[in-house]
């Protein structure tokens, strides 16, 4: 009992410490998904050279887009226009760090961390970015102008619909994608916190190159968010992890995964992924090892950078807060419909049976791209079985098939 109320207060603990700053960033990240939109990004990606690059780093920094949304994202921009370069530098910087990471990072690794983090992810988009622009000059006149945006896309909100809009994707739409990763990434800190002595990896692993490159193992073949990711890494270093390896997780894990480099070979092509993959681990070791010189020249000693100390009441009620908004975000798609309503309008329904949608921005992109086919009125997407209903006439089951293979998912039915 001991143990498990111990447990208890270290999960407490971390979850006050960062909560203002997530629910903040949340809140901001609402906001930029109704202002910047795809179409929005799309328009400004178009073309060749090295400021298209530097944008798509730059829009996608912010972003709070995981590695499993954005490759849609990017699939629909590639669609659009936009160049390979300009595509990868978006892959690159968008996973790395969004609005609600980095004001994470700040809360529990400081304000070193939560800058070096972003002008990292930054760099390697333009890195990245760059390097397929020289790999593939001699491919430049099979490239396609971006589409005008659509009267459709381009259509205006009121204000106030805009605040609703931005306040429910920051507290319900992006709490139901990334809570339950929260929820288990805070588990886990506050258990290695718990059950590993202080300076338990530095005896193990030691410090330098070596460290970082076990991070990077670990970090590169799997999943991890990164918001998530945070208290995972301030728990390693209390145990012991460099500063520097410790960022190299927090780059490698959210940029890097099988199936999303599975999918940028697929859509652009070997050559570019190879790029991708060599960025992410070249670009994260050589931020780690900058990131440990810092240190080392400024005399920062790891454990005191650390945020840490009792909580306050600003924290504690913060952490309450935060708890509601994840709690709703875990039940709340246990209530809803399981179909939602679609147009009627006398028109046929087809139906289809679409893989790989993991998030709701995967659902925003597969209903945008069903949308575009011509003759369809509506379209219902379940995240949870992959069912999408679509509403319309005046068009095949291949041009909705298309329409989604285009956007970077499959039709199995």
């Amino acid at each position: 009992m001991d143990k498990l109320q111990q447990l208890v207060g270290e999960f407490w603990g971390i979850l006050a410490e960062m909560a203002p700053y997530l629910l903040f960033g949340f809140i901001i990240a609402g906001f930029l998904s109704v202002f910047i939109s795809p179409k929005l990004v799309e328009r400004n990606l178009g073309g060749h050279g090295i400021w298209p690059i530097i944008k798509a780093s730059l829009f996608g920094v912010p972003l709070p887009i995981c590695s499993c949304g954005v490759l849609p994202v990017a699939a629909s921009l590639r669609n659009h226009g936009a160049s390979p370069s300009a595509t990868t530098s978006f892959l690159l910087s968008t996973p790395q760090t969004g609005i609600d990471s980095i004001l994470v990072t700040y809360s529990l690794l400081g304000p070193i961390i939560a800058i070096f983090r972003p002008v990292a992810a930054f760099v390697t988009g333009i890195i990245g970015g760059g390097l397929v622009e020289v790999s593939t000059r001699n491919d430049l006149g099979n490239e396609s102008m971006p589409q005008k945006c659509e009267a459709e896309c381009c259509n205006t909100q009121s204000g106030q619909n805009k605040l609703v809009k931005a306040l429910h994707y920051g507290l319900v739409t992006l709490p139901e994608d990334i809570g339950r990763a929260i929820l288990i990434g805070l588990v886990i800190a506050a258990a290695v916190s718990l059950a590993l002595p202080d300076d338990f990896f530095a005896g193990k692993l030691g410090d330098g190159i070596w460290t970082m490159l076990v991070m990077l193992v670990a970090g590169i073949p799997v999943y991890v968010c990164a918001t998530a990711s945070v208290p995972l890494a301030a728990a390693l270093m209390t145990k012991g992890i460099s500063a520097g390896a410790a960022l190299v997780f927090l780059i490698a894990g959210p940029a890097t995964n099988a199936a999303a480099i599975a999918m940028i070979w697929k859509i652009l092509g070997r050559k570019t992924a190879l790029i991708y993959l060599a960025t992410v681990a070249g670009g994260a070791l050589v931020a780690g090892l900058l990131l440990d010189y810092i240190f080392t020249i400024e005399g920062i000693s790891v454990s005191e950078h650390l945020h840490k100390g009792g909580q306050s009441y600003v924290e504690n009620i913060s952490a309450i807060i935060l708890i509601i908004v994840l709690g709703n975000a875990l039940i709340s798609p246990y209530f809803k419909k399981k179909d939602d309503e679609i147009t009627e309008t006398g028109m046929a329904i087809t139906i289809l049976q679409i893989k790989g949608m993991t998030c709701s921005h995967c659902v925003a992109n597969v209903t945008r791209a069903l949308q575009e086919v011509e003759g369809v009125n509506s379209v219902s997407v379940n995240l949870k079985t992959g069912e999408t209903k679509v509403n319309g006439a005046g068009f095949t089951v291949d041009d909705l098939e298309q329409a989604v293979v285009k956007a970077g998912y499959k039709v199995i039915n």
